[in-house]
């Protein structure tokens, strides 16, 4: 996922060649949480189980074998397609710490439930912060 370039100057100027480093010579082009490769159209369920083409069986969002296969019903109406991408994301969330034990090669399905709770704090601040102005220049929340 490319940096806004508002955040860019939080990144070193090597972030490129670290990130290319963490998803493809320490992951192998594969998520580190659940196993997906990168650059493939997956078949998924929507609940993170996903059909692992390679080894021909479905697997959990953790990327290991499921014990009992999915129906074929419950199969033929959730199944999704995705394109998966990989991302070096910070474990930590904080980007001034970059070496190898906060960086992890994540899809985006599992960096984004890994980002939720930062993500969650982060709108409350900025809700917070919207209405102190308002308060500061509208009254208690006239202008909202």
């Amino acid at each position: 996922m490319p940096i806004r370039p508002e955040y860019r100057f939080f990144y070193p100027i090597d972030w490129p060649q670290l990130s290319h480093e963490i998803r493809f010579v320490r992951a192998k082009g594969q998520c580190e949480q659940c196993g997906r490769p990168h650059g493939r159209v997956v078949l998924h369920l929507g609940d993170g189980r996903w059909w692992d083409g390679d080894a021909g069986r479905w697997r959990c969002d953790r990327g290991r074998q499921l014990a009992t296969q999915p129906a074929a019903a419950e199969i033929a109406g959730a199944v999704r397609r995705t394109r998966v991408y990989l991302a070096t994301a910070h474990r930590n969330h904080d980007t001034s710490v970059n070496d190898a034990r906060n960086l992890a090669a994540w899809c985006q399905r599992c960096h984004i439930l890994h980002d939720a709770p930062e993500h969650r704090r982060r709108r409350r601040a900025t809700m917070m912060r919207r209405r102190a102005v308002g308060d500061l220049f509208a009254g208690v929340y006239g202008a909202f």
